[in-house]
């Protein structure tokens, strides 16, 4: 249903502005660490350590990104993307990483492109105060690992994360427990305020996190997805 929504409002977005028919090249590849993130000083982000890669959309002169652990390359019109059922990481990345560039192209949304070097540090920090001054002291639930994310919102707030990095996964980081997918119902029950990596929108767990409770999706993968389905996001250093 989240799916077909999504599909359905990009579909329309593309028709209204008679890019359906026309013979537009979407490219997508798999760029480098340092292309993603450049060279941060920590080493703990999955991009890093190779767990995910990240996908680029180039449409017109503007890009798209998505991360998903199905990396791949796709070359097609957006008829052809639209036409693609969102069955596989592959497929959504695809879908997601074009919907990136092509509302960029329109002038629709912003910050598509994955901050780089010392950025994600400062992006947590703004992070942390902007739910002081939106949401109070929140128990956080904390979906999806971004170490920098985690270590400054312990440093505020009661902080639970999961992840579905088996490496990560039972482990202390920032003197947090790394709780596995099967206790995210629990976590979610016990948070007052969700923040999740925008890249749910192309694992299909968004779901799991949409209108149940207050919701931050951080990031530039769900950058459209966000847009599209008012859902709230997080980003504060893309570019």
């Amino acid at each position: 249903m989240f799916y077909d929504q999504l599909i359905d409002k990009f579909r329309h977005i593309v028709e209204e502005n008679g890019l359906l028919d026309e013979e537009i090249l979407i490219t997508g590849r798999t760029l480098s660490v340092k292309e993603a993130i450049g060279s941060p000083e920590r080493q703990d982000y999955p991009i890093v350590k190779g767990k995910e890669k990240l996908m680029q959309a180039v449409f017109k002169d503007q890009k798209g990104q998505a991360f998903t652990d199905m990396a791949g390359n796709f070359q097609g019109t957006l008829k052809e993307v639209l036409a693609k059922k969102p069955e596989s990481n592959f497929d959504r990345a695809v879908l997601i990483s074009t919907m990136n560039a092509v509302l960029r192209y329109l002038g629709q949304i912003d910050k598509t492109i994955h901050c780089h070097n010392e950025d994600p540090e400062h992006c947590s920090l703004e992070l942390v105060q902007h739910i002081k001054n939106k949401f109070g002291n929140p128990k956080v639930a904390l979906i999806g690992f971004q170490p920098a994310m985690l270590e400054k919102l312990k440093q505020v707030f009661e902080v639970r994360a999961v992840d579905l990095d088996a490496d990560n996964i039972g482990k202390i980081k920032s003197g947090v427990l790394i709780e596995g997918p099967e206790a995210t119902r629990e976590v979610l029950d016990w948070c007052d305020l969700i923040v999740a990596t925008g890249s749910t929108v192309v694992n299909a767990t968004i779901t799991d996190y949409c209108y149940d409770k207050p919701a931050l999706f951080f990031g530039t993968t769900g950058a459209a997805a966000t847009k599209l389905m008012g859902l709230e996001r997080w980003c504060f250093l893309g570019s």
